[in-house]
């Protein structure tokens, strides 16, 4: 564990050192376009450790304004794996950044339904294929046709 420990905060490290190497001076507001350029290092310290959900989350649609960013998470999983994981990115983007103060909120956005039925079933799909074309009543009828054996 300790050996992992160190070597995140080598990559982290070499990573803040890449950026201040890149910058003229501090930075004193995280914009959403100075965001842009540091999350692929966030990313990519996030891949070097496994973690594929935390990836995800960090694909999706991210808002900056204010030093506050607005991660999007779609339902109640991904917003358990975002708080979980909130610790680690406010200190990677402080580290990167140097900002003092960095706030982080979430935004769940719930899975549109759609409206339709499922169709798992063998009895549901010609169920549904039934009401859209009638003739398919009649062939059951006549035929004596059975979905489930």
């Amino acid at each position: 564990m300790d050996e992992k420990a160190r070597q995140q905060a080598e990559v982290i490290e070499e990573k803040k050192a890449e950026l201040q190497e890149s910058q003229s001076g501090p930075v004193e507001n995280l914009t959403q376009e100075f965001f842009d350029q540091i999350l692929p290092k966030i990313m990519e310290n996030f891949k070097s450790q496994n973690r594929g959900m935390e990836l995800a989350i960090l694909n999706q649609s991210i808002k900056v304004m204010n030093n506050e960013i607005c991660l999007e998470v779609t339902g109640h999983v991904q917003e358990e794996i975002a708080l979980k994981m909130k610790p680690d990115l406010l200190s990677m983007i402080r580290d990167l950044t140097g900002l003092k103060r960095v706030l982080m909120k979430l935004e769940v956005k719930e899975e549109i339904e759609t409206g339709k039925n499922n169709l798992y079933t063998s009895s549901d799909k010609f169920n549904f294929l039934k009401e859209k074309h009638g003739a398919l009543a009649e062939f059951q009828r006549r035929f004596g046709l059975e979905t489930d054996f």
